[in-house]
């Protein structure tokens, strides 16, 4: 019986899977947010290293992973593929899942498959420090471990909301010897002006990027990290779906069906780019991939597909995606890492062009569902991913009724070991349903940048 499902370490992928070259309908290129002009590799190379400018921009199908870079991924890669027998009998279906469980790495998320190389890259180049910003923590915490890694210091921008409900995030930072601040802080222009106008605000991810690509631009030392959305991290995050397809290969299954929680997309592209890849070109073309989000911040659902900014300040690209307005901010949810404005370009495009849908759900109902995950598989799972065991169960469920046999993949992104809060907060009955806040989109969406 198929339960774990291993792959040797001379059987990890060597290369990255770019879906850029696979892509019917070409991105729009991001736009200098001065000129509004297309970005050049000249204007990202105040904050970002040369080889991850290279591949934001490549068109290559397949781009080599460093040998260095592969030495450290071995410390936990290739990461098991469990098929959820015990899931499958609670639920009653014919159907069958299976989960990639990236919990596995140091950090206990899939986010250390971009941080290792990004720092990797930085290193190359001479740079001292990372800043970053972080939601929950998971971003912050794989930072902090590849940049101790390598040798470099690391400045973490947590949100606020998140380094008040997840405070051993932060101590997992520290021990790593970095730098974790909540955000908004008094230590940049951004965070002062915020604090300004909202000094009792949650904080958001837009906020936390202003203040770490504004430390990063101020600071000859120090680059820039982004642990979502950009098209390299959605690139180093395909180790996932390449495993996944090789194991799923060596059962001889294949996914009719796969499912990944999204906030920026980085966990969502890993697992799932690969399978698009198939459905663009021929080899699979009736796999369902969804990607789902909370209903407080129903980015792919509710938002418009447009031209924004990444941050509140306006100080990043502007970048062709799907958004609630730069300066949205999201309910304060326990799933931080989800509680972003926009989403990967790539990511957008696809959903755009029909080859990904997207679904939405509140928090109750996905703590629900991990509880359940819990009670049959035994993993206590981030409140990020428990958005997606609530679609695996649903779409599972479906089969029940249907009798169709369906094969579901999705991607377990990480423990929830720190989130025991937010596990307090469903058992006492203390976690909000929020509602879709429509006013206040429709208020940050009419704030949208004006193109000339």
């Amino acid at each position: 019986m198929d339960t774990k499902i291993f792959m040797c370490e001379d059987e990890m992928p060597r290369q990255w899977y770019n879906v850029m070259a696979d892509l019917p309908t070409p991105l729009d290129p991001p736009l200098h947010p001065a000129t509004q002009k297309p970005v050049t590799p000249d204007d990202l190379k105040a904050i970002f290293p040369m080889e991850l400018i290279r591949q934001e921009m490549s068109p290559d199908r397949f781009i080599d992973i460093p040998e260095e870079v592969l030495d450290i991924l071995r410390l936990w890669r290739p990461s098991p593929l469990y098929r959820a027998h015990r899931l499958e009998k609670a639920l009653k279906t014919p159907a069958r899942i299976y989960y990639k469980w990236e919990g596995v790495s140091p950090p206990g998320s899939h986010k250390p498959n971009t941080a290792v190389p990004q720092v990797y890259y930085n290193m190359k180049e001479g740079i001292e420090r990372i800043a970053t910003e972080t939601g929950a923590g998971q971003w912050g915490s794989a930072l902090a471990f590849a940049t101790m890694l390598f040798g470099l210091q690391a400045t973490v921008y947590m949100v606020r909301s998140s380094y008040t409900q997840k405070p051993y995030r932060k101590s997992m930072m520290q021990v790593w010897g970095a730098e974790c601040i909540p955000s908004p802080s008094t230590k940049t222009n951004s965070g002062r002006a915020v604090l300004e106008k909202y000094p009792d605000t949650p904080g958001s991810l837009g906020i936390a990027i202003s203040e770490a690509v504004e430390d990063a631009a101020t600071h000859d030392n120090t680059n820039y990290s982004l642990g979502s959305v950009l098209n390299h991290v959605c690139l180093h995050q395909t180790v996932v779906g390449l495993e996944a397809r090789e194991q799923m290969a060596s059962v001889e299954a294949y996914p009719d069906v796969v499912v990944g929680c999204v906030g920026g997309g980085s966990n969502f592209a890993g697992v799932s780019f690969p399978f698009a890849g198939d459905k663009l070109t021929g080899k699979h073309p009736d796999v369902d991939i969804i990607a789902v989000e909370p209903a407080s911040c129903p980015t792919l659902t509710k938002g418009l597909f447009t031209y924004d900014y990444g941050d509140v300040a306006g100080l990043t690209p502007l970048l062709k995606m799907y958004t609630l307005g730069h300066d949205f901010v999201p309910p304060s949810i326990h799933a931080g890492g989800l509680r972003y404005h926009g989403d990967s370009p790539i990511l957008s495009r696809l959903v755009h062009d029909g080859v990904i849908r997207a679904v939405s759900y509140h928090q109750n109902e996905v703590f629900e569902a991990a509880q359940t995950f819990a009670r049959t598989e035994g993993i206590i799972v981030a409140p990020e991913t428990s958005h997606a065991v609530k679609s695996v169960i649903d779409e599972a469920l479906k089969c029940r009724q249907s009798g169709e046999a369906k094969t579901i993949l999705f991607n377990c992104s990480g423990h929830g070991n720190f989130d025991m809060s937010a596990y307090d907060a469903f058992y006492a009955k203390q976690l909000v349903d929020y509602e879709y806040p429509e006013q206040l989109i429709k208020e940050s969406l009419s704030r949208l940048p004006k193109l000339g």
